[in-house]
Parts: structure tokens; sequence; C-alpha cells
């Protein structure tokens, strides 16, 4: 079948559609040591079609999972630097006067691409990091008045400093909302970290990766994950997640319909790399604290709440029906 071709969802059901996301997963493993969970919800991110803010110390690996994912899926990729003088114009691109035509051409910027890596997003400034905003929630850019689609996928992974370091701009509550999930790597364990120690570097092991999906199967892997069964004892749990947080005096604001409809798409596509044909309550509790942790904001701290903490208090507070 032509790569250019849409997959029948009904051919994503089969063994070896199953063995291919599993590979996905193994091979990425074998970059990211010892970080299969992280791993597995960056990848039902981008099945999802939403884009994945990753926060964490410096030198974890955050950088080397985008480019892993997008060797692995066969993604056109571009990696964004983010600084403090960064203007809008070195996301989008810009029209430039060209002397021997007597016209204005435009010339597109990193955004263009399947897969971005915006690196380090909060050290520019809120002028460079709104030029994100137009083209991850309508995958679109308009400069001069014209409006220039994106290519088809398209994700951005964005990766953030700790706030408490020098130089970091907070992302405001808007961007921040239009990211699926927030994840962290966190710090490898020992027996993974002897790995990396003794094993080849993982800019090297990058450049041995070859695609194992292509563009058309990620895509028809989403059209499968939107129509994966979900059944309304389900839908009243998660529900029962949302009034809570909307209810409860601990947060400031409750969860939206868009972090609503957020957790039932990335559940349905955590069931999906599971090889479910429906959703169970246990595919909601593992994307939750990925999704819901950048959106709710304590009372006491005005501080996001750590994932493991919020999921947990949810997941406590509310019984499955």
């Amino acid at each position: 079948m032509s790569n250019d071709q849409p997959i029948p969802i009904r051919e994503l059901q089969t063994p070896g559609m199953v063995r291919k996301v599993s590979a996905v997963i193994a091979a990425a493993n074998r970059i990211i040591l010892g970080k299969e969970a992280p791993i597995r919800l960056a990848l039902v991110c981008l099945v999802t079609g939403g884009h994945l803010l990753i926060e964490d110390i410096p030198g974890v690996g955050k950088t080397t999972l985008a480019q892993t994912l997008a060797r692995l899926l066969g993604l056109s990729f571009q990696r964004i630097q983010f600084t403090s003088d960064l203007l809008p114009a070195d996301i989008i691109g810009a029209s430039i006067y060209e002397r021997q035509s007597g016209e204005f051409r435009f010339h597109a910027g990193p955004i263009f691409a399947q897969l971005v890596l915006a690196d380090e997003v909060n050290r520019a400034t809120p002028k460079a990091q709104s030029a994100l905003l137009e083209a991850m929630e309508e995958r679109q850019v308009t400069v001069d008045g014209v409006t220039r689609p994106l290519p088809q996928p398209f994700f951005v992974i964005a990766t953030q400093n700790p706030l408490h370091q020098v130089g970091t701009f907070p992302l405001p509550e808007s961007q921040l909302d239009r990211f699926l999930m927030r994840i962290g790597l966190g710090y490898p364990g020992e027996q993974a970290e002897r790995g990396l120690l003794k094993g080849r570097d993982r800019r090297e092991l990058l450049h041995d990766l070859q695609p194992i999906l292509s563009a058309p199967e990620l895509l028809a892997l989403r059209a499968a994950a939107f129509n994966l069964q979900v059944s309304d004892a389900l839908l009243d749990y998660l529900q029962a997640l949302v009034r809570y947080t909307r209810e409860s005096p601990r947060y400031e604001n409750g969860l939206s319909p868009r972090a609503t409809l957020a957790l039932k798409h990335a559940a349905q596509a955590w069931a999906l790399l599971m090889g479910r044909n429906g959703v169970i309550p246990e595919d909601l509790q593992a994307v939750l604290p990925g999704v819901v942790a950048h959106r709710l904001r304590l009372k006491s701290t005005h501080e996001s709440s750590a994932s493991a903490s919020v999921a947990k208090d949810l997941l406590e507070a509310v019984p499955i029906p």
C-alpha cells in the first residue's frame, strides 16, 4: 500500500499493526532507557493529535525523546531553540523582497514541519511564545494576511525548564491549555543509568533508527482511537472526576470542556495502544496525571499541582461507578 494512501481502520486491529506499535515503544525505550511510561504517554499524545509539554531539569532526555519519536514515526522534524531574543518571524517565517523578481516571497519558518520541537519554550519572551498559539490550535499560520496550512499530521513537543530556574518566562494559562499533556521524565533508575554509562552515545543511536510507522498509519490510528467504544458508565466516571474539580474548594478553577474532551480522547488512544476494543477505567486513570496537572491550580499555592498528587487526590475522592 502506498504511503500516501489512508490506512483502513479495520487494518489497525491486525496483529501486524499491534506489533508495529509495540516496536515503536520498544525502540524508543532503547534510546530513553527505563522510561516506558512517559514514552507511551507521549505516543498517546501524538496519536490523539495533541501537543505535548515535557517539563524537567536539563539533561534528562527531553530533546532526545522528541527526536526519537520523529524518526520512528517517519515525520519531518524541526527544532526551534527558544531564547530571550527569539522573534515570531524566526518561528513562522517572513516575506522577503527579492530584487530580481521585484516581489515579496514567503520563506517558511521551522514551524512548517510535521513534528516541531520547541526546546526550552519558557526561555523566550511571551511575544515569541504567542507565535505558537495559532499554529497549535488552528494548524495554520497567517503572515501578511495570507493563511498557510501546516503539514499533516502536525505536532508540537515543547520542553520547558522548571520555573524556579533563572531566565524563564512562565507560559500563560491560555497557552498551557493548548497542550494535551504535560509529562516529566525524571532521573533514570540506577540500572538504566548504568546502561547509559556503558552504552553508545544516544546521538549515535538516533542515526540508526528507521521509521516503523508512517504518517498515514499515524493518522489512521488517530481515527481508530476516536471511534473506540466508550460506555455510558465510563463517561459517568469521567464526568464525576471533572465535576469534583469544579466543585472542590481546593482549586481556583475546575477542568474546562476542552480538558474533558482531552481526557476522553487520551483514554481512547491509551486503550487502542494497549490493544483493547473499548475504554476501561484503568485507561482513564493512566492518562489522568498528564492531562490535568497543568490545568489545575491549588488555591493555597497558586501553582500547578504535581501530576502525581493531583491524580492521587482525584482518584481517591471519586469512586468508580
